[in-house]
């Protein structure tokens, strides 16, 4: 496993640097996407989903995407939009991986496979479920997953259980119309929910396991 550990750092790494490039550069639509998410709009939720699905291959700043979704369609429908661009790019970083896998399988022996397919499919809907609202390790887990044998139905289960959190909670904080304090209080909300979701997990991972073994 020690290969697939270089790996996962290397991407962890990769996003990270990809983070510093974009802020130095200073892209506007990536470093302050606001201007396009003023107008309640097809235009502003366009852009607000697309941010989000790029959000796995581009540093987007998230979090304020998802709380002008709040602000401009309201909770229900800022969720909605926020869970369309979240889950896309869960999807689209599965997808990624899945198309990666021939390259992998030259960087990794088959028993280094083997085991990390097994771990996948273990822990594989857990791990989308809980890493969705935290920056970097998500778009990570979802391509790593994409690897293994973990089916698109669970992954898409797992995409949409992780997303709902964070984008009910930061439509109604936009919706509130919320200051930067409280959207921080959020997000410590959406990091305590994906703590819950893997204790959940954790405990009934075990009669999940008997019912498949039968």
């Amino acid at each position: 496993m020690k290969r697939y550990f270089i790996i996962l750092g290397g991407m962890l790494a990769f996003f990270l640097l990809l983070f510093i490039v974009v802020e130095a550069l200073s892209v506007p639509l990536l470093t302050d996407p606001t201007p396009w998410l003023q107008r309640r709009g097809v235009l502003a939720a366009t852009v607000g989903v697309g941010l989000l699905v790029a959000d796995v291959l581009l540093p987007v700043p998230s979090i304020p995407v998802m709380v002008a979704h709040g602000a401009l369609f309201g909770i229900m429908g800022g969720t909605l939009l926020s869970l369309l661009g979240s889950g896309g790019a869960a999807l689209l970083g599965f997808g990624i991986g899945r198309r990666g896998g021939r390259i992998l399988e030259q960087l990794v022996t088959p028993e280094e496979r083997e085991r990390a397919d097994d771990l996948l499919r273990r822990w594989g809907m857990l791990a989308i479920i809980v890493t969705r609202p935290v920056p970097l390790l998500a778009e990570t887990v979802t391509i790593v997953a994409g690897t293994s044998s973990l089916g698109w139905g669970r992954t898409t289960l797992a995409a949409l259980a992780g997303s709902l959190p964070p984008a009910l909670l930061y439509a109604i904080t936009g919706a509130a119309a919320a200051n930067l304090q409280n959207t921080t209080l959020v997000f410590a909300a959406v990091i305590l929910i994906a703590g819950f979701f893997w204790v959940v997990g954790r405990r009934t991972e075990p009669y999940l396991a008997r019912r498949e073994s039968r």
